[in-house]
């Protein structure tokens, strides 16, 4: 178990030094929001582009904690290139795993690297942090990004 919570914190870290789909674009047909996360300082811009049902890209944008960061590299990765029923499943079964309840062995696959913040449930401070990108994302697509500005 030891080695699998290496490579989980190996997953994270690589991720928030060298993010993917990191900086924003600007361009038409994107979806923006912006949420911040007061209680840890983490602060998250997150843009997508959905296109015939199909999220065609996610970009982020911010500054926080390194599962803050890292969770939305992953996220832009993982939800990049899915039917927009499929990003939500997967967004909910993210959200069932770092609430600590069971998902499926297919789920957990589906996941990808996602699956590195399944301890994030042991803390639940840095539940907010890995979820910030994530429900921004969920937001947008759901065609709720104007809500809360």
């Amino acid at each position: 178990m030891a080695d699998l919570t290496n490579l989980y914190r190996q997953v994270i870290m690589d991720h928030y030094k060298n993010p993917l789909n990191k900086g924003l674009t600007h361009k038409e047909g994107y979806e923006f929001l912006h949420l911040n996360n007061p209680s840890c300082g983490d602060d998250m811009n997150v843009e997508v582009c959905v296109k015939d049902g199909v999220v065609t890209d996610i970009r982020h944008d911010g500054k926080g904690c390194s599962i803050c960061c890292s969770s939305a590299s992953v996220m832009s990765e993982t939800l990049k290139g899915k039917s927009v029923e499929e990003a939500l499943r997967l967004i909910e079964d993210f959200y069932l795993m770092i609430e600590g309840k069971e998902i499926t062995e297919e789920e957990a696959d589906d996941l990808g690297e996602a699956i590195a913040y399944t301890g994030v449930s042991q803390f639940p401070a840095r539940i907010k942090c890995a979820t910030l990108s994530w429900k921004a994302a969920e937001r947008i697509i759901r065609g709720n990004s104007n809500e809360g500005k």
